[in-house]
């Protein structure tokens, strides 16, 4: 067992609380967005809270929190499962990303320095490896990641978060609607995208983000897969 595994098995204390639920919180949110966890897949209470060792009152907790993010969906008498996005869902999202996202290009462009830009190309460098190693969900969350990051160097917090949120859901809807080695769009996309943003051309960038998105759209494809019933220690391995 890793030291992070050990680190998420023993009884905190009081004062470790909050970062043991957060920790535990990242973990089955990277289980669902990696699609170790599947669409369908019912999470029981009892027995993350066993996986987990902490009480299903904090496992409630942390269900509620995926709830409202969207990854989890919450049924009466049945309780929790992973969120199966539909189609119409997914069009949402994406029609959601394309108003938020391109419309913050132009701030960003405004605020883009080299410092900025180093850090967005070592994040695309990194997906792009991702890619090429097979990691295709490694290679999505850090796709996502960088969305995220270029909505924070927007200087709008609140649409940031929103955008986070979002990429949230599409990573999801990727990860299940995707295709193996590729996602969606070309490799030196976000390369090229921080080319403009470099260049202070935010109209360019916003058009350019417009595209992007919709390429991704369009190379979903949307097979729904059958229920299962997920094996938390394997997944978790605590």
């Amino acid at each position: 067992m890793s030291d992070a595994q050990t680190a998420l098995k023993r009884r905190p204390t009081d004062k470790e609380g909050d970062e043991r639920h957060e920790a535990i919180y990242r973990a089955v949110s990277d289980a669902i967005v990696e699609q170790r966890l599947k669409p369908g897949a019912r999470l029981r209470e009892d027995a993350l809270a066993e996986v987990f060792g902490i009480s299903r009152t904090g496992i409630r907790k942390i269900l509620q929190r995926l709830a409202l993010e969207q990854l989890v969906t919450l049924t009466p008498r049945r309780g929790a499962s992973v969120t199966r996005p539909t189609a119409e869902e997914a069009k949402d999202v994406f029609d959601a990303r394309q108003l938020i996202e391109c419309g913050l290009m132009p701030d960003v462009a405004r605020r883009m320095n080299a410092a900025a830009a180093a850090e967005l190309r070592e994040m695309a460098r990194q997906e792009r490896q991702a890619l090429r190693s097979g990691q295709q969900s490694v290679a999505i969350r850090l796709s996502a990641d960088f969305h995220v990051r270029l909505a924070q160097l927007s200087g709008n917090a609140t649409l940031a978060e929103f955008v986070e949120r979002l990429c949230s859901r599409s990573s999801l809807i990727l990860a299940v609607y995707g295709h193996r080695g590729h996602l969606g769009c070309e490799s030196h996309d976000h390369d090229d995208l921080i080319g403009y943003l470099e260049t202070g051309n935010g109209e360019r960038a916003k058009a350019f983000m417009s595209r992007h998105l919709k390429a991704i759209e369009a190379s979903l494809s949307m097979v729904e897969e059958e229920e299962n019933v997920p094996d938390l220690q394997q997944i978790f391995g605590v």
